[in-house]
């Protein structure tokens, strides 16, 4: 073996164990890399190549400024502080990102070029450009990503918030294939899930996969493998794609589906954004709406340990009992101080049927003297199409949503109250765990009850049992299956969450405590550890995972990780898509500007 094939392999040595045939037909596939250039330095695009690119997308290449920043104006900075918290003044300004940065790992930093893209031909123009001139490329559409992976300094932004149609089709045939025509909504990669729930469920009357906060991009959520409130009955968006317009390394458009290019189709279904391709347009299925969906919410308190451990126990019985099935989502949170938040959701039945269905429980909680209702658990149901409308909400539900408060803004475009704390956050720590059904079991239930009380007095943990297939519909398992999305997801009862975070600290505005975050950092660390004696080799949901995990490639997919460096292999051969723990990211430095030597 040549030095050049030593230094590869060397690179992924912790992915032996994975697949070693199937990771040395990818190695083969690799190139030699080169450094990528810096604003400055020889070869550095000048005024007049940069008038090329700004003719090929028609005036469409920006220089981006922050509003933070000392060049800019004084009542743009007041504009932003004033919109701090509003989640579709963020993604609207290509300078910011959904998150303004994490503790010792990133900064929301601007790029010194974006294109603002609104067809593929614009998205093929910046990376034929970028390639050719060995550019960083950064690509954002929703920017919501908690690792940084819509945000490079230095680099040239590729920004498809303009790319926003949605389609609605009643008969959509993916190209070249003999499949039954089918409902399906066609969406820009710039569009948002309260875009693409406005079209399909309030003013559609379908419902479509997707995810649980309104303002997280949609294909951001189908690369990273896509789970919504409802998984459990229509599994994740991933599962339900049936075509995507990807624009790969070459520069070239492609259709993709099952039938054209199903490798890189595969591939973009939950092998996570900005490492294989520049997704432009996507087309998912959209299924019959329920009549009804619904919530329940609550809060309890243990006066002491023993009662805590008591309601830990009843309320993971219960679930497995009566909510571990297709028609419950969402959460429970397991808090320091000995407490249980409840914010489940349900759909398909109505109120009065949720409400016998957990009378069970609140009247075994109202029966002791050990535990107090902090917060009543009450029960809501509303008709499936309002549940993203947000008229409605106003209306008779004020409070629940926040309006994207700007002059002309879309009167869809809102968020949940409870989403508003992500918006700008700056994250201290962030880790996430599949935890597999058989913890329900009798065996081991008493340990996974034992485990839980001991992390939540380190840190509050949440157990998202919408994020995991356990007890799903087996029809949206098996569409599930067919996705790079780490297979432990399939089995996975529910993911458990541990993260701490501050106020949002965009560059130029106060820094953060860093030892307060580091401090934190080590709360979480200490809670997931305990967490994990019960589930060891449990793998993380790569949107929602410890940015300085080490195993990465295993954590974030598992076994799927030597067929999605071959993908990788094959249609970017040189690297150019790189984001942090991103397929083939193994190659390159922590910027993703020198290769690794």
């Amino acid at each position: 073996m040549d030095r050049r094939k030593l230094l590869k392999s060397a690179l992924l040595l912790p992915l032996a164990g994975l697949a070693p045939s199937g990771l040395a037909r990818a190695i083969d596939g690799l190139t030699a890399l080169r450094s990528r250039l810096r604003p400055g330095s020889p070869g550095w695009p000048g005024a007049s190549e940069w008038s090329r690119l700004d003719a090929a997308v028609v005036g469409r290449l920006l220089r981006p400024v922050s509003p933070f920043s000392v060049k800019a104006a004084p009542t743009k900075r007041a504009e932003a502080l004033a919109h701090l918290k509003n989640p579709y003044y963020l993604g609207d300004e290509p300078a910011l990102t959904q998150t303004s940065g994490w503790a010792d790992a990133w900064r929301s930093n601007v790029s010194p070029y974006a294109v603002a893209a609104t067809s593929s031909r614009d998205v093929a123009a910046a990376v034929n450009f970028a390639r050719q001139h060995r550019l960083r490329l950064a690509i954002k559409g929703g920017g919501h990503s908690y690792q940084g992976t819509s945000n490079a300094p230095d680099s040239l932004l590729v920004w498809t918030r303009r790319m926003n149609a949605v389609t609605l089709h009643d008969d959509f045939v993916p190209a070249g294939t003999a499949m039954a025509p089918q409902h399906a909504v066609s969406v820009g990669a710039g569009a948002l899930w309260a875009d693409a729930y406005d079209a399909v469920t309030t003013r559609g009357g379908r419902y479509v996969q997707g995810g649980g906060c309104m303002t997280v991009g949609v294909a951001g959520l189908v690369q990273s493998g896509g789970f919504g409130s409802f998984s459990k009955r229509w599994g994740t968006a991933a599962g339900n794609v049936l075509e995507a317009e990807v624009v790969t390394a070459d520069g070239q458009v492609r259709i993709v589906n099952a039938a054209t290019h199903p490798d890189l189709f595969w591939a973009i279904k939950g092998g996570g954004g900005g490492s294989i391709g520049i997704i432009t347009r996507l087309t998912l299925r959209t299924f019959e709406l329920p009549e009804t969906f619904g919530a329940v919410f609550g809060s309890i308190r243990a006066r002491t340990p023993e009662a805590y451990r008591a309601l830990v126990a009843k309320a993971l019985e219960f679930y497995r009992t009566a909510l571990f099935n297709p028609n419950w989502g969402e959460q429970m949170r397991f808090e320091h101080g000995d407490g249980l938040g409840i914010s489940m959701v349900f759909q398909g039945m109505s109120q009065a049927d949720a409400e016998r269905i957990w009378a069970p429980f609140t009247e075994w909680v109202k029966s002791r003297d050990d535990l107090v209702i902090a917060r009543r658990i009450q029960t809501m149901a509303l008709p499936a199409r309002h549940f993203w409308d947000a008229e409605f909400f106003r209306k008779n539900a004020p409070g629940f949503m926040v309006d994207d408060d700007r002059e002309g803004a879309a009167r869809y475009h809102v968020v949940w109250a409870g989403d508003q704390g992500q918006v700008g956050w700056f994250i201290h720590a962030y880790q996430s765990a599949w935890l597999p059904s058989q913890l329900l079991s009798d065996a081991r239930l008493s340990e996974l009850v034992d485990a839980i009380c001991e992390t939540s007095q380190h840190w509050d943990m949440a157990l998202h049992f919408n994020k995991g297939l356990g007890g799903a519909d087996p029809a949206a398992i098996e569409r599930a299956r067919d996705t790079a999305t780490h297979p432990q997801m399939l089995d996975a009862f529910a993911l458990a969450i541990i993260a701490a975070s501050g106020d949002p600290a965009f560059p130029g505005m106060a820094d953060p405590d860093l030892a307060e975050a580091r401090s934190r950092a080590k709360g979480v660390e200490r809670a997931m550890n305990t967490l994990r004696r019960v589930a060891p080799d449990a793998g993380s949901y790569v949107s929602e995972s410890n940015y300085f995990e080490r195993d990465w490639q295993r954590s974030h997919w598992g076994a799927n990780y030597p067929r999605l460096a071959r993908v990788k292999a094959k249609y970017d051969p040189d690297g150019l898509f790189t984001v942090h723990h991103g397929v083939g990211s193994e190659r390159w430095g922590n910027d993703g500007f020198d290769p690794m030597r």
